[in-house]
């Protein structure tokens, strides 16, 4: 066998017409796009023009809440009054009033209780909630619920550490067998929150709502010197990072943006005692006028314009954050036919 037939027969056939022009064709579309991406302009897709260096950045993960109410029951009205007695009783009647405590917290449940710890003054100033109320619902959810886990989270004006120590909160909430979580720059994540004209985008504390199944804001009644009253939609301003004191200047829409920012499964109004001026940190105890009140429901803006008129006695001189909310679909501030009392 001639030894040269092997060397031929490895040798490439020379391509057809066809095979050639599909070739030609091929890197032609790629010299083409390989083009496009070098001199498309920044804003074209896919382009590779970064003049800012703004493309090459990470983007960031879209964070949104999930809708924590439960499903509603027409056998009972969205809020519930309690009158009278110590505060477990009082407590007990206002959720008595919308169903009890039960209709909303099932075993297994991970709570997240938000209270009002704003600011490193001590309860009997009325500018945070009271430990007292705070350790009767967490007892309540874990040995009446049986919850799996009570979270108690605040982003606090004043030191987050002196605050929770100063005001009682963190001795009622370990003492009733429940975690504190205190804020840190790695606690929170941007919150995109479609319909809101001021957070659409904003830091939000996420880390204590990890596992959450319910959240439960608890907040003090209490006087403001912005935007008159500081009630259970205002508390979730203690959820929001960054610079929000730039807020300030537009106070009415931020407090209507966070009706919206969180669905809650319940909101609690503590009006045992109730700060009618020097709000919201408080001035002397004599600021502070016993009401032996607590309100529980699911329409949080009717709440506070419950405890508007009768806890702070302000008549009919409504917050304009309470018209803006109930615009953007928070809720309804006419709790007419929706509203039961027990004494």
């Amino acid at each position: 066998m001639n030894p040269d037939s092997k060397t031929n027969s490895k040798e490439k056939k020379p391509l057809s017409r066809r095979q050639f022009i599909t070739r030609a064709t091929a890197m032609a579309g790629l010299t083409a796009g390989l083009g496009y991406l070098s001199f498309a302009p920044e804003d074209y897709k896919f382009s590779l023009k970064d003049k800012t260096g703004l493309r090459s950045l990470p983007k960031p993960e879209i964070y949104t809440l999930r809708d924590f109410r439960v499903e509603s029951d027409n056998n009972f009205p969205d809020v519930g009054i309690g009158r009278q007695g110590e505060t477990g009783v009082t407590l007990r009647k206002a959720l008595d009033a919308i169903g009890g405590l039960k209709r909303f917290i099932k075993p297994g449940d991970v709570v997240l209780v938000k209270p009002n710890a704003a600011f490193d003054r001590s309860p009997n100033l009325g500018a945070t909630t009271h430990p007292e109320i705070i350790s009767e619902l967490i007892t309540m959810l874990y040995l009446e619920c049986r919850a799996a886990e009570v979270k108690v989270a605040d982003n606090p004006i004043e030191s987050p550490a002196d605050s929770f120590e100063k005001s009682g909160i963190k001795r009622a909430v370990e003492n009733a067998g429940a975690r504190v979580y205190l804020p840190d720059g790695n606690a929170f994540r941007n919150l995109h929150t479609p319909d809101a004209v001021l957070i659409k985008n904003w830091s939000f504390f996420h880390r204590p709502f990890r596992n959450v199944t319910k959240v439960i804001g608890l907040a003090p009644v209490k006087d403001h010197n912005l935007c008159s009253a500081s009630l259970g939609i205002k508390n979730w301003y203690g959820l929001l990072g960054g610079k929000r004191n730039q807020f300030h200047q537009d106070i009415h829409e931020i407090i209507s943006d966070l009706a919206i920012m969180i669905r809650p499964t319940l909101t609690i109004l503590d009006g045992m005692r109730v700060l009618m001026r020097n709000g919201p940190t408080g001035g002397i105890p004599s600021d502070v006028v016993m009401k032996h009140t607590i309100i529980a429901g699911t329409d949080q803006v009717a709440m506070d314009a419950w405890a508007v008129t009768n806890l702070l006695e302000r008549g009919r001189e409504l917050p304009e954050y309470l018209m803006k909310s109930e615009m953007k679909g928070a809720g309804k501030i006419d709790p007419s036919g929706r509203i039961r009392e027990l004494t």
